[in-house]
């Protein structure tokens, strides 16, 4: 299975945020969407995930168009992300903020509080379950969305940024944390990052866009060494 955006470009007020830009990932395989701030990542990421239309361009699904669908029909068939803002519900604790993902399958509220300690304990915080959203870390909002994310099965996961603010220890967890959800769950994954370090030991291939426009892609060691790399990305560990 391939998620693939095609000559996507997307206008705010007449200014383009994305122009003509292709990408493709499939599922077994970490793509790392790096760039400068502005560069136009996040708004690619909601267009792979229904939450923006692009005009034009078009987005396929294992083949077929699913451009016109909604944020809600990806989630539902696979394709899911997080947030550069954690978006957890606050005055729930961890198990319900897991359980209300899977609520939205369908899933019954006992079997869905089973399904939630499942998870808290494969993502490393089960001793948190009954604990507050509000009263969480940053590093462990980060965890929970992680797990809102993955209760839905994806067969693509999307995250924009997931280690904005961890430290390198903490970036090194989330890293192996990622990993082993790509193998564990077959899941492609699509990360948005600026922190080189993580990017060049998870992904398998770096697709660089500066300005809007793709200008370099390949293995994380081709994209650091070329010129377009050193020109144009402006993250704080570029020079990793």
């Amino acid at each position: 299975m391939t998620l693939t955006a095609d000559n996507i470009s997307v206008r705010f007020s007449g200014v383009h945020a994305i122009e003509d830009v292709s990408l493709s990932v499939d599922r077994t395989e970490i793509l790392g969407l790096i760039g400068p701030n502005g560069a136009g990542k996040t708004t690619l990421l909601n267009v792979l995930t229904g939450f923006q239309a692009p005009h034009p361009g078009r987005v396929t699904l294992d083949g077929a168009e699913v451009t016109r669908h909604g944020s809600a029909w990806f989630a539902r068939n696979g394709v899911v992300r997080t947030f550069q803002a954690v978006r957890l519900f606050h005055d729930l604790s961890v198990s319900e903020n897991i359980e209300a993902s899977l609520s939205s399958l369908g899933v019954g509220r006992s079997a869905a509080r089973r399904r939630a300690a499942e998870i808290a304990d494969y993502i490393g915080i089960a001793d948190r379950l009954q604990v507050p959203a509000r009263a969480l870390n940053y590093g462990d909002e980060r965890r929970v969305g992680i797990a809102r994310a993955i209760a839905l099965a994806p067969a693509f996961l999307l995250l924009d940024e997931p280690a904005a603010g961890m430290n390198i220890g903490e970036a090194d967890q989330l890293c192996d944390l990622i990993r082993r959800i790509h193998q564990d769950m077959g899941c492609g994954v699509v990360v948005i990052e600026h922190n080189m370090r993580l990017v060049s030991r998870l992904c398998d291939r770096l697709h660089m866009i500066a300005g809007g426009r793709t200008v370099t892609t390949g293995t994380p060691e081709e994209v650091m060494a070329s010129q377009a790399f050193r020109d144009s990305y402006l993250g704080a560990e570029q020079a990793v």
